[in-house]
């Protein structure tokens, strides 16, 4: 058996000198004031925080669509009713679901929050929308930095139709929840094509029971409103809070949604 690895037992695994990078001596100098100046940018995971309630709802989905799409008048509606029951509706401030989700909380008079990042050479990146009119926003420098900042901020996910900006929001929220089970961020996947979506993931990932305890498949905002009740009394059970009624009133007709597109 040839055994000759073209590298001496003495040097193995270093390159004969031959065959060695020629150091330029000039810039020396310069590469070690580089390695002097340590980045002082930092992406922060979001951390395992204890929280009782059900305060800040991040609203993901489709930057794609506009205001005549059947999922802008359904985010809308969504949007307005957790406004209505004094929730922060956050998003990441573009247009799409993330505009139908900061004006369904206007119209109710709540209170929105967007974490937005302002991309240079990044052309399929949807960015900042004007139109957007959030009540606060907060800039970050790169997109896993706002996608992180939407995840920190929340207190529970709403997950909508949309592409692979959607797919890598909820997968990541999804992962964090997994990790810090038993004090996680719940998530409600909204549609029932979800329920497709997560057939195929168990036919072909190992998920395990934990995994699936995280979140809710709903098809409407009545089942919308009923996930949102478990998951609130979840958490109150959690921290040995009583439970509320106030989570699973329904809307009143005045604040109905259909009006006011």
């Amino acid at each position: 058996m040839n055994t000759d690895f073209s590298l001496s037992q003495n040097n193995a695994g270093q390159l004969p000198k031959s065959k060695l990078p020629k150091q330029n001596n000039s810039n020396h100098k310069d590469d070690k004031q580089n390695l002097q100046d340590p980045i002082t940018a930092q992406i922060l995971i979001p951390q395992m925080k204890r929280h009782c309630d059900i305060k800040n709802v991040a609203i993901f989905g489709s930057a794609d669509i506009d205001e005549n799409h059947p999922l802008y008048s359904e985010v809308f509606t969504v949007a307005r009713y957790l406004a209505y029951h004094d929730k922060v509706i956050i998003n990441g401030g573009g247009p799409g679901v993330m505009d139908a989700a900061t004006k369904g909380a206007q119209s109710a008079g709540g209170k929105s929050l967007v974490i937005t990042f302002y991309p240079k050479d990044m052309p399929e990146f949807e960015g900042r929308y004007r139109e957007n009119h959030a009540d606060k926003e907060i800039k970050t420098a790169n997109y896993v930095e706002r996608m992180f900042g939407l995840i920190e901020h929340a207190d529970i996910f709403i997950c909508f139709q949309g592409g692979t900006g959607t797919l890598s929001e909820w997968s990541t929220a999804w992962l964090l929840s997994h990790l810090y089970y038993g004090n996680h961020k719940p998530l409600i996947l909204y549609g029932a094509f979800w329920e497709k979506v997560m057939d195929v993931i168990d036919d072909h990932f190992f998920i395990g029971a934990k995994e699936h305890e995280v979140y809710r498949i709903v098809k409407n905002e009545e089942e919308l409103i009923h996930a949102l009740r478990l998951f609130e009394e979840e958490l109150h059970d959690r921290c040995r809070l009583p439970h509320s009624d106030s989570a699973d009133q329904s809307q009143p007709q005045e604040k109905s949604t259909s009006s006011q597109l």
